[in-house]
C-alpha cells in the first residue's frame, strides 16, 4: 500500500520567495496528500500569500492546513508543532525560500516504501544565490561530505557518523511520521533536523541519498544556510573559539545520552559511544593551564583515536590547541 505524504513548511515573512516554492511543491511527479504550513507570526503579507497558494493546492487535490502563531517563537519550536499537525506516514521537512525538483517526493518516497528501517532521508542539494543561479558547489561539497562516511551511513552505521558531525539538512530531508515518537520534544539546545538525524541513527534508520533533490537558496536572510567562508574566516574562527563551545557541545551530548537512556530499543553500544564522547568533550573543556598540559592532554586524545571518532579531527586539535580560552 502507497504511503501517505505531508509537506511540513515553515514561513516567517516569506512573501519574495514562497510563489518559486508553491509552484515547485504542486509540480511534483508524486503530489503530497497534505500541505502543513505553520507561519511565525509574518509582518509582510505572507498569511493573505498562503491562503491564495491554499486555493492553487486545493483544486489539485492537495489538502492544504494553514496554522498562525499569534507570536514569533522561533524555527525550531514552529517546526516541532507543525510536525506534530501533520498526518501524513512520510514528512517531508520544507523551507519557504527553496525549489524543489520534480521528483523529489517520488524519490524519497521510493525508498521509504523499499526499506521499512528507514526513519530518516536527507540528500545533497544545488547550492543557489538569491536569483537562482547555480553557485558551483554543492550541498554536499561544501560541507565536505567523505566517501567514507557516505559509505558508513549506507551500510547503516549513520549513528557513529552523526556522533562526530551532522550531515543532516531538514531541507533535503524526509522522515517516517514514527519516528516523531521518540524524538518529540526537541531538546532546546538541538536544531530540530540534527536531532531527528541522530535519534533515527540510534535505530540504525538514517540514510542519505548522494544526489540533490532541492535548489538550496543562499541569502542573508537564512536562519542558517551554507556560506562558503574565506581562508581568513577560518583561522579566526579557530583561534576565537573558546571553552563556550565546548560547554555547548557537552550540553548537547548529555541531553543525546539521557534520552537514549530513556528510549527503549537502543543498543548499549550506541549509549557506549554517546558516553565515551562526553568523556572526550570533557577533556577538551579541561584544556587550561600551561602549554605543556595542553599539548600532553589533546596528545593523549589524539592517540586514543577520540579526536577522529567523536571531534573534527585534526581541526579539533589545532582548534584546542591555539584557542585563547
Amino acid at each position: 500500500m502507497p504511503l501517505s505524504s505531508s509537506i511540513v513548511l515553515c514561513t516567517f515573512n516569506g512573501v519574495r520567495y514562497l510563489p518559486m516554492l508553491w509552484e515547485s511543491l504542486l509540480a511534483q511527479s508524486r503530489r503530497p496528500d497534505e500541505i502543513v504550513v505553520r507561519d511565525d507570526a509574518s509582518t509582510d503579507g505572507t498569511p493573505g500569500l498562503l491562503e491564495t497558494l491554499r486555493e492553487a493546492a486545493e483544486t489539485r487535490g492537495i489538502s492544504v492546513r494553514v496554522l498562525l502563531n499569534e507570536k514569533n517563537v522561533g524555527y525550531v519550536s514552529n517546526f516541532e508543532a507543525a510536525l506534530r499537525d501533520a498526518s501524513g506516514d512520510v514528512l517531508f521537512l520544507c523551507d519557504q525560500d527553496d525549489v524543489w525538483h520534480s521528483h523529489k517526493v517520488a524519490r524519497q518516497l521510493e525508498e521509504f516504501e523499499k526499506h521499512s528501517e528507514l526513519l530518516f532521508l536527507c540528500g545533497d542539494a544545488r547550492r543557489v544565490d538569491t536569483s537562482g543561479a547555480d553557485l558551483g558547489r554543492s550541498l554536499f561539497a561544501t560541507l565536505r561530505v567523505t566517501r567514507a562516511e557516505l559509505k558508513k551511513i549506507h551500510r547503516g552505521h549513520g549513528f557513529e557518523v552523526l556522533l562526530r558531525r551532522n550531515l543532516a539538512t531538514g531541507a533535503t530531508a524526509a522522515l517516517r511520521h514514527s519516528l516523531l515518537q521518540n524524538s518529540l520534544p526537541f531538546p532546546a539546545c538541538w536544531i530540530h533536523d540534527e536531532w531527528l538525524a541522530i535519534m533515527a541513527g540510534a535505530f540504525d534508520g538514517f540514510d542519505c541519498l548522494d544526489q540533490a533533490l532541492v535548489d538550496y537558496r543562499q541569502h542573508d536572510a537564512n536562519q542558517l544556510g551554507m556560506p562558503e567562508r574565506s581562508l581568513g574566516e577560518k583561522w579566526d574562527g579557530l583561534r576565537n573559539t573558546g571553552a563556550s563551545m565546548i560547554d555547548n557541545l557537552l550540553e548537547r551530548g548529555e541531553v543525546l545520552l539521557k534520552r537514549l537512556r530513556e528510549t527503549r530499543g537502543v543498543k548499549a553500544e550506541y549509549l557506549a559511544l554517546a558516553a565515551e564522547k562526553l568523556d572526550h568533550l570533557g577533556i577538551r573543556r579541561s584544556l587550561r593551564g600551561t602549554p605543556w598540559r595542553r599539548l600532553r592532554d589533546t596528545l593523549s586524545e589524539t592517540l586514543n583515536g577520540r579526536y577522529r571518532r567523536y571531534s573534527s579531527g585534526w581541526h579539533s586539535l589545532l582548534r584546542d590547541l591555539i584557542r585563547r580560552s
